[in-house]
């Protein structure tokens, strides 16, 4: 596998070698020297048409802490603003000779299009409305460190189904690895045929009719951001009546189980989609998932190179 493109890309075997890799690198401070003089030499190109603090900050610290060198290209000055394609902006970095790229475009199926003209690693940092690998092996790891596994669990995700790139990943890697996901929040913010994300594994993934439903007796519950800027039409009637609805609450997650713990990819819209005592109470393992993020995007830099 040169690229890392969706999470149909992966194996179970393949989730269970990157996160026990992703091990390795805990603490983030404590990088063999052996690993980082491996890597000397390597570059990693970031190209992101979209705003993203943790993503792209933790591509840079992974591929750093490694002992990369990390090139930055913001799209708004680089010569796609002058009306070159994307087409010759890969073949012209190409031409440079990276040794990785990670691509987060709007348009679905943009990293696809680039790895077929690029000789570099490709990674996929989130496309459109489609998916965000990465961040799927990341909650992985984060639930596993928790829980000691995957199978079993029972995973309700709440919110902006329809506009998650991130529900439709952890759909099939979740299913893939032998969870139970539970979707819920307002049906005009359903995903219709999510469930095919997961059509190799019949069962284990859901729908469900109310919030309650989708909550109870859940052991992780994870909660989507409003995508406000990919909403075009009016899906609920207003923020506040979204959080009065649909926001996680303390209330609401009592019907989780005692111990289940919070997950929000971010970034967080607090009084929205989740409350700020929850967020940031004693089950949210948000910032934790930022951290296991540069753990796991390292183990992934390591294995692409290593191929």
């Amino acid at each position: 596998m040169k690229d890392f493109l969706d999470t149909a890309d992966l194996s179970p075997n393949l989730v269970t070698e990157l996160l026990d890799s992703a091990e390795r690198f805990l603490p983030l401070t404590t990088v063999p020297e052996a690993i980082r003089t491996q890597w000397q030499g390597k570059h990693l190109v970031t190209l992101f048409s979209e705003a993203s603090t943790r993503t792209r900050t933790s591509f840079e610290l992974a591929a750093k802490r490694l002992g990369l060198k990390v090139v930055n290209i913001v799209v708004g000055m680089s010569s796609l603003a002058k009306g070159e394609t994307l087409r010759d902006t890969i073949l012209t970095l190409d031409a440079m000779q990276p040794d990785v790229v990670v691509v987060r475009h709007a348009v679905a199926g943009v990293p696809h299009f680039m790895a077929r003209f690029s000789r570099a690693h490709v990674i996929n940092a989130g496309d459109g409305e489609h998916e965000h690998p990465t961040q799927a092996l990341l909650d992985a790891f984060t639930l596993r460190r928790h829980f000691g596994r995957l199978a079993g669990l029972q995973i309700a995700i709440l919110g902006d189904i329809r506009h998650s790139r991130v529900a439709r990943s952890n759909v099939r890697l979740l299913a893939m690895m032998g969870a139970h996901v539970r979707l819920g929040g307002p049906r005009t913010l359903r995903a219709p045929g999510i469930e095919q994300f997961a059509a190799g594994w019949p069962g284990t993934v859901c729908v469900a009719d109310t919030l309650r439903v989708a909550i109870a007796d859940a052991d992780a519950v994870m909660v989507l951001r409003i995508q406000q800027e990919r909403l075009d039409g009016a899906f609920f009637p207003s923020l506040g009546e979204y959080f009065t609805h649909f926001g996680l609450t303390r209330e609401r997650l009592a019907w989780a189980k005692p111990e289940a713990i919070v997950l929000h990819p971010g970034p967080i819209n607090r009084e929205v989609e989740i409350a700020s005592d929850v967020a940031d109470g004693v089950q949210s393992v948000i910032q934790t998932q930022v951290t296991h993020g540069v753990a796991v995007r390292m183990a992934l830099l390591e294995w692409l190179l290593s191929r």
